[in-house]
């Protein structure tokens, strides 16, 4: 039995995970579904992660996890390799305005470390579409911190030993599994800790039919609508077309010795490696991808792009 959240932090929680849902690059529309504890298992069915640290009036951090289409498709696209962190930065930045703060500036992680960097008492709302495509991780303590709730240690260890007994091999977790895998499955799009899965956790796919896992291991079970295509079945570049990317316009370039640079003051003058009148160069991710000529909109500086650079060019 998956052990229940103090209704004022649920309802925070689904709040934030609404807010994250159409933030989080996706092949599909997403919508959260219910709310559970994150143990290992859940982790190890995502192929990503990234977290960010609070701040403001609460302290601790919040994290992503995401399927392996994005992480695919942010490895190869026309403005080369792309960082998930910058990719989750707007739906964590949600979540946190949902709880009352901000976040820094969020950092990929990998699976392994998501407990370390955020905490062993975490719940976790899947977000599904298709699939189930990723998923926000909250701490009970961050929860409770939000909501002005103050938690018995003593819930907070009920918790924790909830899900221990789910993980365990004992009779009972065993007997609960049972039962479990025999019950229908639910309709729409609803994700809960069942014995019957439909993925294959080492390639992270799904499948039309359940596959059975040992007793004792819970994994998330997808909606029936989700059986229509294996989660590595993405879009591609489609899911990436809402992520913010940092854009640059470089005017020119200069090598300089450590003196020169400590002897810098007001009125110092550059002198770069472009002539007067040469295009500007404008920059993706460190990615030269158009050249132009600089103007003024509205009193602020602009570029008009004169060329598109492909990688012939490029490298020419």
């Amino acid at each position: 039995m998956t052990p229940d959240l103090d209704p004022r932090l649920s309802s925070l929680l689904a709040a934030a995970a609404d807010a994250v849902a159409p933030l989080l690059p996706a092949a599909d529309e997403l919508a959260p579904g219910d709310p559970q504890p994150a143990t290992e298992h859940i982790t190890d069915l995502f192929a990503g992660a990234a977290v960010a640290g609070l701040t403001g009036p609460l302290r601790g951090m919040i994290g992503v996890l995401v399927g392996r289409d994005l992480v695919d498709a942010l490895k190869d696209t026309p403005l080369g390799s792309l960082d998930l962190a910058a990719a989750a930065q707007p739906a964590l930045d949600a979540a946190a305005e949902v709880l009352g703060c901000s976040v820094n500036k969020a950092r990929q992680v990998t699976l392994d470390t998501v407990d370390a960097e955020l905490g062993d008492d975490l719940w976790a709302v899947p977000l599904i579409g298709m699939t189930i495509s990723g998923a926000l991780l909250v701490p009970t303590s961050v929860l409770a911190a939000a909501a002005g709730v103050e938690l018995p240690e003593s819930e907070v260890l009920d918790v924790v030993d909830a899900v221990e007994a789910e993980t365990s091999d004992s009779p009972e977790a065993v007997a609960t599994t049972t039962a479990t895998s025999e019950a229908p499955a639910a309709a729409g799009p609803v994700a809960d800790l069942g014995d019957a899965a439909l993925y294959d956790t080492a390639d992270h796919e799904a499948y039309d039919e359940p596959t059975a896992l040992p007793p004792g291991r819970p994994a998330l079970a997808l909606p029936p609508t989700a059986r229509l295509r294996p989660i590595a079945g993405g879009r591609g570049i489609e899911m990436l077309h809402g992520v913010e990317m940092e854009v640059t316009v470089e005017l020119g370039r200069t090598r300089m010795p450590v003196r020169e640079l400590l002897a810098l003051a007001p009125g110092a003058v550059l002198e770069l490696d472009r002539a007067a009148g040469s295009p500007a160069d404008l920059l993706v991710n460190g990615r030269l991808i158009a050249r132009g000529e600089v103007v003024v909109v509205d009193e602020d500086f602009g570029l008009r792009v004169t060329e598109i650079i492909n990688d012939e060019s490029a490298a020419s």
